[in-house]
């Protein structure tokens, strides 16, 4: 079941959800708009390895905003920092933002139970497109859990996106065995 706004609000009061800066404005029916922070990164190489640990350059969006350009990754963040203690937060793009041929992730538009963090969003466009830092980017929309959670996304040990930072991250892959 998705939380409706105002289940949204009682988790904010309850701490259940934290989004910082919280702007009532941004509530939606059965979401929360999210804005695209000033901090971009792509990766150095061409080529990557999902073995590797493949650096990442990182830079700002001025005022004058940036051009995204196709056939590029461009790693991009959310300004806003969220917790998400008791419901499954999704991450989807706007439609705004989708006719514009934005896709803000690949693949990962859902977290997990006791994800505290900037979302990191997985930016690729369709054509050129230039983009501007506190632009809404996308929307959270919250989903009720069924059951306990054991053990949640902040205390895993395997745990490779939890160290808050207001920059994107990239990807963590090569912590992985394969």
């Amino acid at each position: 079941m998705i939380l409706s706004d105002s289940a949204i609000l009682e988790a904010i009061d309850k701490g259940d959800i934290v989004v910082d800066p919280f702007d009532r404005s941004c509530l939606g029916t059965n979401s929360y708009d999210v804005h695209l922070g000033k901090h971009l990164a792509c990766y150095i190489d061409e080529v990557l390895d999902a073995r590797e640990h493949n650096q990442v350059d990182r830079f700002e969006i001025d005022d004058k905003g940036i051009e995204l350009r196709p056939g590029k990754t461009y790693l991009g963040v959310t300004e806003e920092y969220t917790e998400t203690h008791r419901f499954v937060p999704f991450l989807e793009g706007k439609s705004s933002v989708g006719r514009l041929g934005i896709d803000i992730h690949a693949t990962a538009g859902k977290g997990d139970v006791g994800f505290c963090n900037h979302w990191t969003l997985e930016i690729s466009v369709s054509q050129s497109v230039r983009v501007y830092a506190g632009m809404p980017i996308g929307q959270l929309i919250y989903f009720r859990v069924e059951g306990e959670v054991q053990i949640d996304y902040s205390s895993k040990s395997s745990a490779k996106y939890g160290k808050r930072t207001p920059y994107p991250v990239e990807s963590m892959m090569w912590k992985n065995s394969f």
